[in-house]
């Protein structure tokens, strides 16, 4: 199954708030991603087991670094007004108190310390090119992208040093490989136990 894109006519022209209360109200299968990319509401199907058992391993290895007032999020909406730009990313690392002080559905993207997405056939090119574009333009930090589905094999890329709507490649690696996040997580990862497609 493929990413179903709904493009509501009504939403060109108005502003950011009238774009999220379409998506809010979008209504998806249970377990479905509901994002705006680049001001067009998209669904995708829920995850493979794969892309799951990848977010869990991550999500452990983070948990053994991260600061305690740090959450890690596998739901958390993270926006981009500039790019109209409201993402779901498969891990967000963000401080717990913004959640608790933005309240709603979704938080600044720029309040993340690292967002980590795990391409799905479905979604490869937005992973890629737009939601890049879109986190390195709000400022965080650290972009982890673990593609399993790159044309040459399943790679993991860390980007960094955001300017404007650019990372710079600060490692990259196929699967079985180790890549190192740098401070504040000091973490290296091993991307060996990760299943492929």
């Amino acid at each position: 199954m493929s990413a179903l894109t709904v493009d509501h006519s009504t939403a060109n022209g108005h502003e950011w708030d009238d774009l999220v209360r379409i998506w809010q109200e979008t209504d998806a299968p249970e377990g479905c991603k509901v994002e705006i990319i680049e001001g067009i509401v998209t669904v995708a199907p829920p995850p493979s087991n794969a892309h799951n058992d990848i977010a869990d391993l991550v999500q452990r290895a983070l948990y053994e670094v991260i600061p305690r007032h740090w959450g890690i999020y596998q739901t958390l909406g993270t926006a981009v007004p500039s790019r109209d730009g409201l993402y779901i990313p498969d891990l967000a690392v963000a401080p717990r108190q913004v959640l608790r002080d933005e309240g709603g559905n979704f938080i600044p993207a720029a309040a993340a310390e690292l967002i980590v997405e795990i391409t799905s056939k479905s979604n490869a090119a937005h992973d890629r090119i737009k939601k890049a574009a879109g986190y390195a333009q709000a400022g965080v930090p650290l972009y982890l992208l673990i593609d399993g589905w790159a044309p040459g094999g399943p790679t993991i890329t860390l980007y960094g040093e955001p300017q404007r709507d650019v990372y710079r490649v600060l490692q990259a690696g196929k699967f079985g490989e180790r890549i190192t996040l740098p401070e504040p997580f000091g973490l290296e990862l091993d991307t060996g136990e990760f299943p492929e497609n």
